[in-house]
C-alpha cells in the first residue's frame, strides 16, 4: 500500500495539491483499519475521493459505500479488513426534509448548499441534495448531526425553513435535471470537446484548464491535449458537468459526441 500511496501522490496527482492531501488522508484511514483491526467509516466522499481511496486500497482492505439513495454521488465508505455484508443503517446516514412555504417561494440547490456549507460544519458531513422537481427538497447527512440541523438551520437564503428527518427515511423520487445533447467536433482533445459543449473558444477553455477550473473524471487536469473517451466525466467550474455517453465518427471524418449535461447556469449553446 505504501508504494501505491507514493505512486498516487508523486505520479498520478503530482500537480494537484488538493488531491495529494486526499491521498495522505485516505492512506491514514486505511492504516487505521489495518493497524487497529477495526472497521473505519469515512465522512461523505465525492467520486474523486472514492477513486483515490480505491487506488490506494488495492486488495488489502474491502470497501463498501452508501449515500442514502440510489445513484448517490457523495457516499460514506466502510473500510474493513475482511468482507462483511454491511446494512444501510450502519452507515449512519439520515435523510432530512426541508419544509418551507412552497406556495409563496422556491428553493435552489445552490442556495441549500450555501446554507449548509456556511453553517459551521464541514461539507464532508453531508451528502447529496435532491429534489423531485416540484418543490420538495431533501438532503443526506450524518445521523449524529440531527439535532444540529434541526436547530441551527432555520433559514435558507431569506426563506424560513424547518429541517426534519424524513419519516421512515423515505426518499423522494429524484428529478433528473440533465439534458442529453450532442456535438460535432474535429478532435477528441479535451479543449476541443469542452469548447463545443460550453460554446466557448478553445483558447478560453485552455485558460480555464491552466487556472485549475476543469476536472476530468473528478480530478484536476493541466493537459488540454488529453483525449476524451466514452464514460468520461468532464466538469468546468461555474458551468456544470457532463458525462460522455457515446462517440462515433461522421462521414466527413469528424466526431459526434453524445453527452449528458448537468448545467449550473443556462447558457446559449450552438445547435
Amino acid at each position: 500500500m505504501a508504494k501505491r500511496s507514493a505512486y498516487a501522490k508523486n505520479v498520478l496527482f503530482k500537480g494537484d495539491l488538493s488531491d495529494r492531501k486526499i491521498v495522505d488522508k485516505m492512506t491514514g484511514l486505511i492504516n487505521n483499519a489495518l493497524d487497529k483491526h477495526e472497521e473505519v467509516l469515512t465522512d461523505f466522499l465525492n467520486p474523486g475521493e472514492r477513486d483515490i481511496l480505491k487506488k490506494i486500497a488495492g486488495a488489502e482492505v474491502c470497501l463498501q459505500s452508501f449515500g442514502g439513495h440510489l445513484n448517490a454521488e457523495k457516499k460514506r465508505v466502510f473500510i474493513t479488513e475482511d468482507w462483511d455484508n454491511i446494512a444501510p443503517l450502519a452507515y449512519q446516514v439520515t435523510v432530512f426534509n426541508i419544509e418551507y412555504p412552497q406556495k409563496f417561494t422556491s428553493l435552489s440547490h445552490s442556495a441549500i448548499l450555501g446554507s449548509l456549507a456556511n453553517a459551521g460544519i464541514e461539507t464532508s458531513t453531508f451528502g447529496d441534495i435532491i429534489t423531485d422537481g416540484n418543490g420538495k427538497w431533501q438532503f443526506f447527512a450524518k445521523s449524529e448531526l440531527t439535532d444540529f440541523f434541526q436547530h441551527e438551520i432555520t433559514y435558507i437564503g431569506r426563506t424560513k425553513v424547518r429541517i426534519r428527518p424524513s419519516l421512515n427515511q423515505k426518499v423522494i423520487a429524484v428529478d433528473d435535471e440533465s439534458e442529453l445533447l450532442s456535438a460535432i467536433v474535429s478532435s477528441l482533445r479535451l479543449d476541443a470537446v469542452l469548447a463545443s459543449i460550453t460554446n466557448d473558444s478553445r483558447q478560453k477553455v485552455k485558460t480555464c484548464i491552466s487556472d485549475n477550473l476543469v476536472k476530468l473524471n473528478w480530478h484536476s487536469v493541466k493537459d488540454f491535449n488529453i483525449m476524451v473517451n466514452e464514460n468520461d466525466v468532464l466538469s468546468l467550474r461555474h458551468f456544470g458537468r457532463c458525462e460522455i455517453k457515446d462517440i462515433s465518427r461522421t462521414r466527413k471524418g469528424k466526431y459526434k459526441v453524445v453527452y449528458k449535461l448537468w448545467q449550473t447556469k443556462k447558457r446559449n449553446r450552438r445547435n
